[in-house]
């Protein structure tokens, strides 16, 4: 994705005799009655750069961006954008909130035009720079399509066209691409990092910490204060660990035996599990892993291969948090029942099912199998088909052509005795927000058919869980979306269903709560059963047992995620050099765009050749245009990166995908 020069007015001819900071927060307070929600921030975000706010749920970064964005006043200390008060300087912020709310009986033209005149923008510069920001964002085919009409994904991307619409000098983001594919999620980011390049100011909150390392800085925001501020660089580092990937046939079995060595004072202070994985945290790597071998050994379990790297950025806030003693909630489930009986049974079945709507087709002769006791994630871009394959796996579409078999069954899966044995967490509707969370909890426990003798203890689960233990006669509709999707997956679980399906479950969950809610789902397939999963964020796939990739509603990929990622070919290569932006935007005018991706001061580039090769040309090539490569070495393939690489290249077939 490219974007071209604009011509508006640059930061330095509006301010000519200003230089400080673009954004300058000092002491900022901001109370609620009795609840402070700010207390008393401090920092500054320079002119032209990226930087991330990030913090768990409720930890002050909505009301701060309100106050700065000038719709809201602090309860004290200040808040100035070019050395004005906030709400003076709102002509020259764009602001995409987290609960932005599109005009849905207008069309997407008809919505950027709406707040281009809200912004005393000329029409033809609306038109102009409309046209411009759909296509960047592969929007303009739906230009007509009204806005009520639109994906998750795709709303978003049309509220980022309307905050972009007035060309402002700061752009305000709180939680920009909830619901937005991985591809578009990139190209969003490289388009951040472009504009900044051009001098726009961007301050970002986002809970997916992969796209906090493109921020240049970032500051750790923990109920109301800010207790770090650094590079991602600086933020792994101030941890002093190392994590440690162990690869074992008997995954539970390893996690429990791991589970008796590790805590807080121990070698190893923190246990993730992934689904062909565990990640251990630890500072003493060597001495970790020498205990790590000891139990193993002593309790009969193999090991495949232990693997010593860096920590993730996720890793840090996470141990960040617990050392501010904010824990993950980890309620134990009241389980009642089980389906262990059934592991290994096919659960959910599609042979060659192909849907059609009228002359289109949504979902091409697709087959695949879930079995009891196994997490099947279902990634593809908006468009992909998934949504549609997942509403013929359930029952709620019939297929135009195949076979399908659930719970046992081919056939009447709308009967009383199948859809009891199914949990659905949709990702448009799950709860109804005009009702109590206690009355959508009754609703859906009803509806599910759970006996009256178990409810309770259910439903105090659920808030436990949620966060929100005497606030069960809150509306639901004014929760914050994490909170509200924490509710909508335990309404969804309360039944003990064999058989789940969530449709981007953790959309817009902080890292911690996102663990929670993944150590549910592990606790569902360790009982039996059957999970099958969407999400945008591949480093949440990474927990999945099996993984199928969709695009343009045929499946191209399967496997568990490193049988994916050992099938990519080629290399990926890590450059460090001084003018990052330019050496993308060269690299790539001279390749596949899709090879380059920009992540803060570093360059990743996807090679087809050896390593030596790679770096050399691509050294060279730098070089020539007078940019200093500070650094280069072959670096690891995430999800991300082979996700990323199969939808492009099937673009290039000529696959694309239409919007769900």
């Amino acid at each position: 994705m490219s974007v071209g020069a604009t011509d508006r007015e640059t930061p330095q001819s509006r301010d000519a005799a200003f230089s400080g900071a673009a954004i300058d927060v000092r002491g900022l307070r901001k109370r609620y009655g009795v609840l402070e929600a700010v207390r008393g921030i401090s920092f500054e975000v320079k002119r032209g750069e990226i930087y991330g706010l990030i913090g768990a749920d409720g930890a002050g970064k909505t009301t701060t961006f309100q106050i700065l964005a000038g719709v809201m006043e602090a309860t004290g200390g200040t808040a100035e954008i070019f050395g004005k008060p906030a709400r003076d300087a709102r002509s020259r912020t764009g602001y995409l909130t987290q609960t932005f709310s599109l005009y849905p009986d207008l069309s997407v033209r008809e919505n950027i035009r709406y707040i281009g005149e809200l912004r005393r923008v000329p029409h033809a510069e609306i038109d102009e720079r409309g046209d411009r920001y759909l296509k960047m964002f592969d929007m303009d085919r739906f230009s007509s399509r009204m806005a009520t009409q639109l994906s998750g994904g795709m709303r978003q991307k049309l509220a980022l066209v309307c905050a972009l619409v007035s060309e402002p000098e700061i752009l305000l983001l709180d939680e920009p691409t909830t619901g937005v594919d991985p591809v578009s999620r990139r190209e969003f980011w490289d388009t951040l990092a472009h504009l900044a390049g051009q001098g726009l100011t961007v301050l970002v909150a986002t809970p997916y910490l992969d796209e906090a390392e493109r921020c240049h800085r970032i500051a750790l925001i923990h109920l109301g204060e800010i207790r770090q501020i650094g590079t991602p660089d600086e933020f792994r580092e101030s941890m002093n660990a190392k994590r440690i990937e162990l690869r074992a046939p008997e995954l539970r079995k390893a996690l429990h035996a791991v589970e008796k060595i590790a805590g807080s004072a121990g070698d190893i202070f923190d246990v993730q599990r992934f689904g062909d994985r565990l990640d251990l945290l630890s500072h003493s790597p060597e001495a970790a892993q020498s205990k790590v071998e000891e139990i193993m050994s002593a309790e009969g379990i193999a090991i495949d291969s232990v693997r010593v790297d860096e920590p993730t950025l996720e890793n840090t806030f996470v141990a960040t948090l617990r050392s501010l003693n904010q824990e993950m909630r980890n309620t134990p489930f009241p389980a009642r029942h089980d389906h262990k009986d059934k592991r290994g049974q096919i659960a959910i079945g599609a042979e060659n099912i192909t849907k059609k709507f009228g002359s289109f087709t949504a979902v091409h002769n697709v087959s695949l199998e879930v079995r009891y006791g196994e997490i099947y994630g279902l990634l593809g871009a908006n468009g992909a088909g998934k949504t549609t394959t997942i509403k013929m796996l359930c029952g709620l579409l019939e297929p135009s052509t195949g076979q399908m078999q659930l719970a046992g069954g081919r056939g009447a899966f709308r009967s009383t005795e199948i859809r009891q044995q199914i949990g659905y967490m949709s990702q448009k509707f799950s709860l109804y927000d005009d009702l109590s969370i206690q009355e959508n909890l009754d609703f859906f426990g009803g509806v599910y058919g759970v006996p009256s003798e178990e409810l309770t203890e259910k439903e105090r689960w659920v808030l436990e869980f949620s966060g929100l233990e005497g606030k069960e006669h809150q509306v639901t509709g004014s929760l914050p979306g994490g909170w509200k999707q924490r509710v909508a997956f335990g309404s969804a679980i309360m039944h003990e269903p064999g058989i789940v399906f969530l449709d981007e479950p953790t959309s817009g969950v902080d890292p911690l709560a996102r663990r929670a809610f993944w150590t549910m789902i592990n606790h569902l397939a360790d009982a039996g059963a059957a999970v099958l999963v969407t999400t945008h964020y591949l480093e949440e796939a990474e927990q999945c047992n099996r993984l199928g990739f969709m695009v343009a509603g045929e499946l191209l990929v399967e496997g568990t995620p490193s049988e994916i990622k050992a099938q990519q070919k080629g290399h990926l290569l890590e450059f460090l050099v001084d003018e990052p932006q330019r050496a993308a935007d060269l690299l790539k005018s001279e390749t596949q765009h899709w090879r380059v991706a920009l992540f803060g001061k570093r360059l990743h580039i996807i090679t087809d050749g050896t390593v030596d090769d790679g770096i050399r040309e691509n050294t060279q090539r730098l070089e020539a245009a007078g940019i200093r490569v500070l650094g280069a070495r072959e670096g690891r393939f995430s999800l991300e990166d082979v996700f990323i690489s199969v939808v492009e290249q099937a673009r290039e077939r000529g696959k694309i995908g239409a919007e769900e």
